[in-house]
């Protein structure tokens, strides 16, 4: 098709076209904000990605068409397939996957420009080097954090000497940059060399970092990811890769500041402190005991309380137990019961992953709120039910400097004058933690799967007259 046109047209086509496609990304990503115009969103910016796709074929000197064309539609069906088997519990590894894939493309198109030789000025062979190197670090760092996640890395590998290991590693990579950069070393085999380095440094860099802190490092290899893309946009001249590769990156970079606020930490300590790994020590320095309650019990408490608020964590998205809490919820409002749900920034294994999973059960927004606009509600609440969070509500982030989670603002669950807290077992959360709220003379424990505990707490609130 672009033989029928002359270079310019083609050319202006293809800008008018990219420019399209990146108001389209901007738009999505704003209307992704809200949960409201969240499904709007994906539409919007998956559009601007197919425009963006589509029009790229008419640049000057594609060629390997059919090549092209096969591993879109194998990749279209793999996507599919994925998103249509993948569980909301394995969405931070799935979104580690891909992400880890955008990295490892940008790190492609880094190598073959390296290997084509003497760049247009130093600033692209720069570019090139730098995209290449984050973008390697993203892919080999994605596929560890992937691993973790899906539990096929069962330990953090920690070592004597292991931060100094990781800085070698870096500075080799860096010093093989440098070369390509200056032409003193070229060749497919310096290529070569530097992506190895580079690919080695993601794996050690991410390989000592806790469980709990993989959703925040996954954010963060998003935002290399962006910034990788990026770079070789500018390296290939290509706008579209230019804007997108900003827009992700940028994104990225805030969600990982939120993250890390979140748990009152800086990027620094969640790469670099080894928390998230179990902490040892027992249930030392936490007074009390855990006290069980009974299905029906606790459904007498909720079933003639003025407010109850839910704080549902990955507990309830692991027991896919949203939709019969959902309908527990119901059940109380018919018995004129104010109900809300209480969301923490970092609740489940990334943001707005509790949204989500309430938002496919039917919740209305408008029952859902955050941190700071419930945390004053809860004094005032006669039930708050806990539905498998943990670090979230634990009250040492307020009231103990010496707990790892100090300072880590919490949802207030325990101003609540009664808490319910459905756990499968006596188990700490995610951080390894003990959590001091489950041993608090207001706490009971109603043990078992979510899903199957809350339907008992229904059967129990149908019984009552």
């Amino acid at each position: 098709m672009n033989t029928l046109m002359s270079p310019a047209v083609t050319d202006n086509l293809i800008q008018a076209a990219y420019f399209i496609a990146a108001l389209l990304f901007i738009i999505g990503m704003k209307r992704m904000s809200s949960p409201k115009g969240a499904r709007g969103g994906i539409i919007w910016a998956g559009i601007g990605m197919l425009i963006a796709g589509l029009i790229t074929f008419l640049w000057p000197g594609m060629h390997n068409y059919i090549l092209i064309i096969t591993a879109i539609f194998v990749g279209s069906v793999l996507a599919w397939w994925s998103g249509r088997r993948v569980p909301m519990t394995a969405m931070p590894q799935m979104v580690a996957l891909y992400n880890g894939m955008g990295g490892g493309a940008a790190a492609a198109i880094a190598a073959l420009e390296l290997l084509k030789g003497a760049a247009p000025n130093l600033v692209f062979a720069i570019l090139a080097v730098l995209g290449g190197l984050i973008g390697a670090v993203s892919f080999s760092g994605s596929l560890i954090a992937f691993g973790k996640l899906q539990g096929l890395i069962k330990k953090s590998l920690r070592f004597r000497g292991q931060r100094i290991l990781n800085m070698l590693v870096l500075l080799a990579a860096l010093l093989q940059g440098g070369l390509l950069v200056t032409g003193i070393s070229d060749g497919a085999g310096s290529v070569t060399a530097f992506f190895v380095l580079a690919l080695v440094f993601g794996v050690l860099m991410t390989l000592p970092i806790g469980g709990a802190d993989m959703p925040v490092v996954i954010s963060l290899y998003n935002a290399f990811t962006g910034l990788a893309v990026g770079f070789e946009g500018f390296v290939l001249q290509n706008a579209a890769m230019i804007i997108a590769g900003t827009v992700v990156g940028a994104a990225g970079t805030l969600l990982t500041q939120l993250m890390a606020r979140a748990m009152n930490r800086s990027i620094g300590n969640v790469l670099f402190s080894n928390f998230g790994e179990t902490v040892t020590g027992g249930t030392a320095g936490v007074a009390g005991n855990l006290k069980p309650i009974e299905a029906a019990d606790a459904a007498v408490m909720m079933a003639y309380a003025n407010k109850v608020i839910v704080v549902p964590g990955y507990g309830m998205a692991v027991a896919q137990a949203q939709h019969k809490v959902w309908e527990l919820c119901q059940l109380l409002q018919s018995r004129d019961v104010k109900v809300r749900f209480a969301i923490h920034p970092v609740a489940g294994r990334m943001p707005g992953h509790m949204n989500v999973l309430l938002a496919e059960a039917g919740v209305p927004y408008d029952l859902i709120a955050d941190l700071d606009e419930i945390n004053a509600e809860f004094a005032s609440a006669e039930v708050a039910l806990i539905i498998g969070a943990n670090d979230v509500v634990n009250p040492d982030a307020r009231n103990r400097q010496d707990s790892p989670i100090y300072g880590m603002p919490i949802l207030n669950a325990d101003k609540a004058k009664n808490v319910i807290v459905i756990k499968r077992g006596q188990g700490r959360g995610f951080s390894g933690i003990e959590n001091a709220l489950f041993y608090m003379d207001n706490t009971r424990m109603l043990y078992g799967d979510g899903q199957e505990a809350v339907a008992r707490l229904i059967q129990s609130i149908k019984t009552i007259e």
